[in-house]
């Protein structure tokens, strides 16, 4: 299901513990630009980190999310979900 089409209950900060569904989350509201701006790179960063801890639907989420970005902007994304990991642990 694309990500158009979800639910989008945009939360609070995440840190190291938060869990699959919540990173999945915040990968749909980047997308959809909840309480801000679409940000498409965000969304992939997200996306990434949840399907990184078994969140199947993020992997294809996140694969939609490549197929809108340049290969730079998915190089932007999968560096800032290194970043955002090394600075939760």
């Amino acid at each position: 299901m694309p990500f158009s089409e979800m639910e989008i209950q945009p939360g609070g900060l995440l840190g190291a513990e938060a869990n699959a569904d919540e990173f999945y989350q915040a990968g749909l509201a980047c997308a959809a630009g909840v309480g801000s701006d679409i940000d498409l790179i965000s969304a992939h960063k997200w996306f990434n980190l949840a399907a990184s801890k078994g969140h199947d639907e993020a992997k294809l989420q996140r694969q939609e999310m490549a197929d809108m970005l340049s290969t730079d902007e998915v190089k932007v994304a999968l560096s800032a979900a290194r970043d955002w990991l090394s600075l939760a642990n």
